[in-house]
């Protein structure tokens, strides 16, 4: 038998807030392999920014960084991450860390 196609929230996961996040945890996030064409640095900062919120966030940057990966990381057409980022209007906090851990953007 087949199932009705879900739709909307019925198909969305429910946000989980409240999940305690060991650091070893946020630091398996540096050992993600990026799709070809993207860079691996970006790739990174990208799945972090997706799933985390950005109390972790800013935890994660601090590894990132720690492991010698590139804030400033940018794509082929010289937009950085912060580029991307600072786009979003309710990202502004995300924005901020980055800003604070030494990002720059394309027109900085």
């Amino acid at each position: 038998m087949k199932e009705e196609k879900k739709s909307g929230t019925e198909r969305t996961q429910k946000a989980t807030r409240d999940e305690e996040w060991s650091d070893e945890r946020l630091k398996t996030g540096l050992d993600v392999l990026p799709p070809q064409g993207l860079p691996h640095d970006y790739n990174i900062l990208l799945r972090a920014y997706r799933g985390m919120t950005a109390d972790l966030f800013a935890r994660f940057i601090v590894f990132y960084k720690d492991a010698g990966h590139d804030i400033n990381v940018s794509l082929e057409d010289g937009s950085t991450f912060l580029d991307l980022v600072s786009r979003h209007r309710k990202s502004v906090e995300y924005a901020d860390i980055l800003k604070q851990a030494g990002a720059n953007g394309k027109n900085s």
